[in-house]
Parts: C-alpha cells; sequence; structure tokens
C-alpha cells in the first residue's frame, strides 16, 4: 500500500495496513500507527508520531520546525493521536524549545489550510473549519469549533464547547461552553446549539445562561462574578469547569 514514488526513511516506523500515496516524504523520525492513509504529496518530518487510523489529505505539512524565531535547535516533538482528518494543505508545526512538543488529540477535523503552531495543545473531537489559525502556546479543549478565517492570539485557550465565529479575531481567553464573535471577540451569549446537540440537561443548560449573565451582564468584576456563581448557582460538572477555568485565566477572558 506504498506508492512507488513515496519517498520514506529506512529508519521511519510503518505500522501495518497503513496506505502511502503518490509523491510523499515521510522523514527519519517519523511513526505511523495501524491504518493511517495519506493521499498523496504529504509531508511529515522531524520527530513525530501518530497513532491509528488517521486520514490525511494532499500538501499537508506536519511535524516540520516551528517558524517561532526562538527557535535554537533541540529535540522537539509532535504527537498525533487517532482517527483524526487533516485536509488539503493542513499545517502543523513542532514545538519550540528542546524537549516540548506540539500534541493533537483524536477524532479531530482539520480543514483545508487550517495552521496549527508550535506548542498547540488541541483535545478531541475538535472542527477548525477552513484557513482557521492557531498560534503558538494555545490551548484548545474537547469539542470545540473554530469558525472560517478565525485567528486565536499565542498564549490564549478555548474552553471545552465553546464555539468561535467565523472571521473572529481572539485575543483573550474564551470560556467554555460560551459562544465568542467578532474583532476582537467577545462571549456574546451561550453555546446553545453545541449544547443541545451534545445532549446537555435543559438544567445545566439554564445554569449556563445564568451564569453568563452573571459573568458579562451584570457589572461585576470577573472574581466577584465567580464568586457569585458558586454561592448561587448548582454544584454541577460544567459549572465547576467554568469556575475553575474563569480562575486560571492569565490573558483575561474574552
Amino acid at each position: 500500500m506504498i506508492h512507488p514514488t513515496a519517498i520514506i526513511h529506512p529508519s521511519a516506523e510503518i505500522g501495518p495496513d497503513c496506505e502511502i500515496g503518490p509523491f510523499c516524504v515521510i522523514g527519519e523520525n517519523v511513526r505511523l500507527g495501524r491504518g493511517n492513509r495519506l493521499h498523496s504529496h504529504v509531508v511529515i518530518d522531524g520527530f513525530t508520531s501518530l497513532g491509528e487510523e488517521n486520514e490525511i489529505f494532499p500538501f499537508a505539512a506536519i511535524g516540520t520546525r516551528t517558524q517561532d524565531l526562538k527557535w535554537k535547535g533541540g529535540v522537539t516533538h509532535t504527537e498525533i493521536g487517532n482517527r483524526n482528518t487533516i485536509r488539503e494543505n493542513v499545517t502543523i508545526h513542532s514545538a519550540t524549545s528542546d524537549g516540548d512538543k506540539t500534541v493533537i488529540g483524536s477524532n479531530n477535523h482539520l480543514l483545508a489550510y487550517v495552521h496549527i503552531a508550535h506548542d498547540v495543545q488541541l483535545g478531541n473531537h475538535i472542527i477548525m473549519s477552513n484557513v482557521a489559525t492557531l498560534a503558538g502556546h494555545i490551548v484548545v479543549e474537547d469539542h470545540v469549533v473554530i469558525g472560517g478565517l478565525g485567528a486565536v492570539h499565542q498564549f490564549c485557550r478555548i474552553g471545552r464547547y465553546a464555539i468561535i465565529g467565523g472571521c473572529s479575531k481572539v485575543v483573550q481567553d474564551v470560556p467554555p461552553f460560551m459562544l465568542a464573535d467578532g474583532n476582537p471577540a467577545r462571549s456574546r451569549t451561550v453555546n446553545k446549539v453545541g449544547l443541545e446537540r451534545n445532549g446537555f440537561s435543559d438544567e445545566v443548560q439554564q445554569s449556563l445562561k445564568k451564569a453568563y449573565k452573571i459573568l458579562f451582564r451584570s457589572g461585576l468584576t470577573t472574581k466577584n462574578a465567580v464568586d457569585q456563581i458558586e454561592k448561587e448557582l448548582p454544584d454541577n460538572a460544567e459549572i465547576q469547569h467554568l469556575v475553575e477555568f474563569m480562575r486560571a485565566s492569565q490573558r483575561g477572558v474574552a
């Protein structure tokens, strides 16, 4: 299942049932698990490992050296999980500092021209639409949707089940379960459609709506708003995660 025009370094590790199409290039320190499919013209380089059953479309470049000007050499890593779809012209860069890594989880859908920069930590079940861009050191939690042409500033965090509108400019953290949009992006409301599609109960959705109003409509400082949420709202897992996310924010919240 390896096309004769593919160039694979003899030291690369290729798992069983992989399909490597025409003109792909696989570097010396690459490891592919079982059942990966590379359509054609895919480049995977650096100290890069892929799990199982990922599908990678033409002209994607994975594990190549960071664009960060702080690069001083060393061994950096790119780790990708299982069952990801990586569409045409996606770029995923390795970390910047010796020993660090860029990490992509599992079951993600990265559409054409998506860019994931150095040291990003991407969770699971994430959709990034066409030309969405993540700068370095960003953390994206599970089940996030990032709209097309959306750009996220370095060191920002995107909380689980958040959605970011297309063409948004994100310069601060986006709280979990929220919908952010604009330039610069602001938290506009609760991600109602996402919560419904993922089976959140009416009780949880109502508590998150109340939390949103306290955080963004009450005029309270973030600290006082979070304290009020803890006192007044149900102590469910979603509210706990929202509170922890807010308190851990270093860039502030959109």
